[in-house]
């Protein structure tokens, strides 16, 4: 209802978008209010994080996860969706880039996290410098382990990550 609100209000709001358990009952209310007429046609989103190594077309990349669990039951324009590149040649180039294309789009207006068992979000494990923005992250045993119940063996787990920084997130004009 906070996200529906929202996006009524400001047609162009930009949202900051997690994957994972945690926000599967918001994306189906935020489906429920698209059937009910809410449009979602000139929002803009931005993912948290995405495996490094994973294609997009992946089962278990971030970007397959947000097409299934959201983009393709609202009129979102795809176009306006961004999903950090886990394939990414130059990975300092593409965070740069990724940094440059939200505040272009005037920064994240709402931002909707999750939090692993860890205390992470995105994949910014507990010591991540507050000041950290878009960067390869090195994943912890721990979060490995967790994530490979997704997958059909711990040795398919990416060992990598493109996050938002905690920097970033914290910019957010509210967080969720």
């Amino acid at each position: 209802a906070f996200i529906g609100k929202a996006v009524a209000e400001n047609p162009e709001i930009v949202l900051g978008l997690a994957t994972g358990s945690t926000p599967l009952g918001l994306y189906g209310e935020l489906i429920k209010l698209h059937k009910a007429g809410l449009d979602f046609s000139r929002v803009r989103s931005f993912n948290l994080d995405e495996y490094y190594g994973l294609p997009p077309t992946h089962e278990q990349s971030y970007r397959y996860f947000m097409n299934e669990n959201l983009f393709k039951h609202i009129n979102i324009d795809l176009a306006n969706t961004r999903v950090p590149d886990g394939l990414a040649k130059d990975v300092p180039a593409a965070c740069k880039a990724y940094e440059a294309e939200m505040k272009a789009a005037g920064g994240v207006d709402i931002q909707v996290l999750g939090i692993g068992s860890d205390g992470h979000i995105g994949f910014n494990e507990p010591g991540t410098p507050f000041s950290s923005v878009t960067h390869l992250v090195d994943l912890t045993e721990n979060t490995i382990k967790d994530n490979s119940r997704l997958f059909k063996s711990i040795d398919e787990v990416p060992r990598q990550a493109l996050s938002m920084g905690i920097k970033n997130i914290m910019q957010a004009k509210s967080i969720l």
